[in-house]
């Protein structure tokens, strides 16, 4: 299965162990909640998608790499302990608690959560001493003599040995103890998660165009070269931080992600290629309406490669206005959220119930951080709703009557909703500036299809289809025949079928 279908595996998995009966136990008992093994090819995504997990329900989650540990730091240092047996005093080896159990533990006394992920990487890859350790845990949930608390699911992950030779097998009692999950890499899902996290539009087209290059892995007579999705999207990093301080990316610097000398060359070629078009065609002319006529007659001519690279460019600017105007919208709500929190506070003084507003974002995501739920888009929204309720803050703390506080909070908090409609109107213009380009290049086309096609897969660019609209784009869906009627892509796009 691709890392997607794991994914809800395992939160169903997860689900069902914490799941009670009408007593208020566990429905499955803590000897019949097999951990999970899940085995892939590294960077595909195993550690995020624990970390999404654990925030989506609301649990906690602590990570480790196993061959980062000893025998010692996993179950415990030993101590000697006096114990009376048949009235005899007998001296005993008892150990201290593993490290491990010992971090499950401080994150419940932290944040509260009784019920988490236990997540142990590289599992297969343990030491010759540890080993046993490992298995043991596994089969009976123990280290020494100390056990993982109820409500907490093992999931273990690991490398086949053909990604690593240092990787040793399971045997059969250890693998009937199990639920085991193969994933595999799959390049749409993949995408699908590149286009929700804005990875770079240059990483994303070029696999688009070269897909044999997503995920690779040979042995060569210069060792081992390898391509995997976690390169591509550090790569992606890397160039939008280089990009912004004026830094020209070169093959040097792919290569140092993408570990195969002939991809990252291909790579590189192809990013000056497209930057290059993104010269010669005046993207953001295009998106702003004003379309040079050499680029509706270059692009009608252009080789297909070089259009879906054009393309790419287009839906990346679109995703990223989009994505900005999604984000308002998410800061817009949660700002309006606490706000009335404030008015229905009154006649306690505005201010005041700001910084308690304040405190308490703070304190959720102190929590968030503590459990482990490194939810990125989340911890960005609470900042920025943070950082917003600060400025209003310093706008209203020297007016003394608390109705003036008032009035200035709802005028700080019109200029926000302001921004929002800005932003939305801004994009729309943008969206229909696109299609009008390609309209007028291309007519009912392949590339047009394909154009309809990506702002559908776009999480960004579907999302603002979905709440905003955008005429050329249902005009171009009817006229292409890519659905039906209006509401059955907005249905689609909203994830109502």
């Amino acid at each position: 299965m691709n890392i997607k279908q794991a994914k809800e595996q395992i939160r169903n998995t997860l689900r069902a162990y914490l799941s009670r009966d009408e007593m208020g136990n566990y429905r499955i008992p803590a000897v019949r909640q097999r951990p999970v093994l899940l085995i892939g090819p590294p960077g595909i995504g195993k550690t995020q998608i624990m970390e999404q997990i654990a925030a989506e329900e609301n649990v906690g989650l602590v990570s480790y790499t196993i061959t980062h540990h000893t025998r010692q730091s996993a179950i415990g240092l030993p101590f000697i302990e006096k114990r009376v047996y048949d009235g005899a005093e007998q001296t005993v080896t008892e150990y201290t608690m593993s490290e491990i159990l010992g971090s499950v533990y401080e994150l419940m006394e932290k944040t509260g959560l009784r019920e988490g992920i236990l997540f142990l990487d590289e599992i297969n890859c343990v030491s010759e001493t540890l080993a046993p350790m490992m298995l043991q845990f596994l089969q009976c949930k123990t280290f020494g003599n100390r056990k993982l608390p109820e409500g907490w699911l093992i999931v273990a992950a690991g490398n086949p040995p053909e990604y690593n030779r240092s990787v040793r097998d399971f045997d059969v009692v250890t693998l009937d103890r199990v639920k085991y999950i193969a994933v595999e890499e799959d390049f749409p899902v993949w995408k699908e998660y590149a286009m929700r996290k804005g990875l770079h539009g240059a990483v994303i087209s070029y696999i688009d165009l070269k897909k044999e290059n997503f995920y690779r892995i040979e042995n060569s007579a210069d060792g081992m070269q390898f391509v995997t999705a976690r390169g591509w999207e550090d790569l992606s990093e890397i160039l939008y931080a280089y990009e912004a301080l004026g830094i020209t990316p070169d093959t040097e610097l792919a290569v140092q992600y993408v570990q195969m000398p002939s991809v990252a060359r291909d790579f590189s070629n192809y990013y000056a290629l497209y930057n290059k078009y993104r010269q010669v065609y005046h993207i953001d002319d295009i998106l702003h309406g004003q379309v040079p006529k050499v680029s509706v007659s270059e692009f009608a001519a252009a080789p297909f490669d070089e259009k879906l690279a054009v393309m790419g460019l287009l839906l990346s600017r679109l995703g990223e206005a989009a994505r900005e105007t999604r984000r308002q919208d998410a800061l817009t709500t949660a700002l309006y959220d606490g706000l009335t929190a404030v008015r229905d506070g009154l006649p306690e003084p505005p201010v005041e119930s700001l910084r308690d507003i304040i405190s308490v974002r703070r304190a959720t995501l102190k929590r968030a951080a503590n459990a482990g739920q490194e939810d990125r888009e989340q911890k960005t929204l609470r900042q920025a709703e943070i950082n917003r309720l600060e400025e209003y803050i310093k706008a209203v703390d020297e007016i003394p009557e608390s109705g003036e506080q008032m009035d200035t909070v709802r005028t700080l908090f019109s200029e926000d909703t302001a921004r929002r409609e800005h932003l939305a109107d801004e994009t729309g213009l943008m969206f229909d500036n696109a299609f009008r380009f390609l309209e007028d290049a291309v007519g009912p086309s392949q590339e047009l299809v394909l154009f309809v096609t990506e702002i559908t897969a776009g999480y960004d660019t579907s999302w603002y289809v979905g709440e905003f609209g955008c005429d050329a784009y249902f005009r171009d869906n009817r006229e292409l025949l890519f659905d039906v009627t209006r509401q059955s892509i907005l249905d689609k796009i909203t994830g109502k079928i």
